[in-house]
């Protein structure tokens, strides 16, 4: 597909493999009607903006998620496809992978249970609320208007309270996208929980995330030395912890890091360890960041790409906060959460296709030229330099919302202030 697209229907246009003729233009109408839509995100307020003519029954709708026949793997496929190839065309592949719960309600969602909340638990209470626990891949890109990342869902998974654990669904998206793009080479970004997936032996890949501080390390297996009888050692001597190893350093490396688009000054301390556990066969890369002012508790952190320099490890995993954005606004801007939907495959395909959409979102406003690319601006937030997704989306509504007026009034069109104060207002409603 040519890389050069700038408008919404041919984006949408090309997912339309996906689905059957009829089901491709009840998702045409539906994915656009969720953009305008500044309710909540049901499909009873999503209808009269996806359909106003009524030219579909609106049972069509309400069928789409539950009953239509479309996977979501083709979606995430031919998303994952066009991305890499707008985004990545060619190098290394950065990914973030966390999990979330899209909280929902009724006794009887289909993949609903009871889950740690992570936003409203803390270290001395745990909160459970009841959803959907969703786990996500995305892409990170970095915009034209350089500052922080910005994490694009590529794939997603239900976890079930019978079925596999989030570790082994992260480590079957990560497997799937391999899969997809089989000469690629790909590094995945995830917090400490995720830090097993260094031992998965997952194709491609290579691994960044924390390690424990009590963390049970150990040295190269010294090399054999010729014609000694047994089995040749699998690990080195016992290491300190890495905790306690940071109370040992004496030559720290003072170096300046990128994180989240701000400078910061850090002391680091780096060394190619086994840490046996996790795992056996591969060598990580430990590096301890300490904070030059002595404010911040020290970090640790880990690569399975030993060759990779410490400074880049720690600015690698700093970006990681992008999909901590990607989440909130997928929820809270799109309502991945809010379509009412309970039986069969409706709730995760409703997740699926808000997801996907924040994607979608993204991909059509970077295609802008830069004087298109909006942005709202207001008196007491004067320090805004760089657009978010709130000032994406209201720029893609202003503009379908331009396209529905003129199509509505044909010849009789006047574009004049109160037109156009009408379509601000519409794209900007909250």
């Amino acid at each position: 597909m040519n890389t050069s697209i700038s408008t919404w229907n041919e984006i949408i246009q090309h997912f339309f493999p996906v689905f059957t003729t009829p089901t491709a233009r009840i998702f045409m109408n539906l994915v656009t009607g969720w953009v305008l839509c500044t309710a909540r995100k049901t499909i009873t307020r999503i209808l009269p903006l996806a359909d106003p003519q009524n030219l579909h029954a609106h049972d069509a709708y309400h069928r789409f998620f539950p009953d239509a026949l479309w996977q979501s793997r083709q979606l995430w496929k031919l998303l994952a496809g066009l991305m890499v190839n707008i985004f990545y065309p060619h190098g290394v592949i950065l990914f973030d992978l966390d999990d979330t719960v899209f909280h929902r309600t009724g006794r009887k969602v289909n993949g609903a249970g009871w889950w740690r909340d992570a936003v409203r638990s803390s270290a001395t209470q745990v909160v459970y609320a009841w959803g959907l626990n969703i786990v996500v891949l995305t892409l990170r890109i970095y915009p034209p208007w350089k500052g922080q990342a910005i994490g694009l869902p590529i794939n997603m998974r239900l976890h079930r309270k019978e079925g596999p654990t989030v570790i082994e669904l992260a480590e079957q998206m990560l497997k799937e996208t391999a899969d997809w793009f089989p000469e690629r080479q790909f590094r995945a970004h995830c917090d400490g929980f995720y830090a097993h997936l260094a031992g998965c032996n997952i194709p491609q890949t290579h691994i960044i995330s924390r390690i424990r501080r009590d963390a049970n390390i150990y040295d190269l297996p010294p090399k054999r030395r010729r014609r000694k009888r047994g089995r040749p050692r699998k690990r080195g001597k016992k290491l300190g912890c890495p905790q306690r190893m940071a109370g040992h350093v004496s030559h720290w490396k003072k170096v300046k890091t990128i994180e989240r688009g701000k400078v910061k000054r850090r002391l680091i301390f780096s060394r190619i360890i086994l840490w046996y556990k996790v795992s056996p066969t591969t060598p990580v890369r430990l590096v301890i960041s300490r904070d030059t002012a002595g404010k911040e508790k020290d970090s640790f952190f880990f690569t399975t790409d030993i060759t990779m320099k410490p400074q880049k490890v720690l600015e690698a995993y700093s970006g990681r906060w992008c999909i901590e954005e990607t989440i909130k606004h997928t929820k809270q801007v799109l309502g991945g959460h809010q379509p009412q939907t309970c039986k069969r495959l409706g709730p995760e395909r409703a997740v699926t296709l808000s997801l996907w959409l924040y994607s979608v979102v993204w991909l059509w406003y970077l295609r802008q030229r830069k004087s298109h690319r909006l942005m709202i601006r207001v008196p007491w937030y004067s320090s805004k330099s760089h657009p978010s997704f709130q000032d994406a989306i209201c720029c893609l509504r202003r503009r379908l919302w331009q396209e529905r007026i003129k199509l509505m009034f044909e010849d009789t069109f006047v574009h004049d202030k109160n037109t156009e104060f009408l379509i601000e207002a519409l794209a900007s409603a909250a």
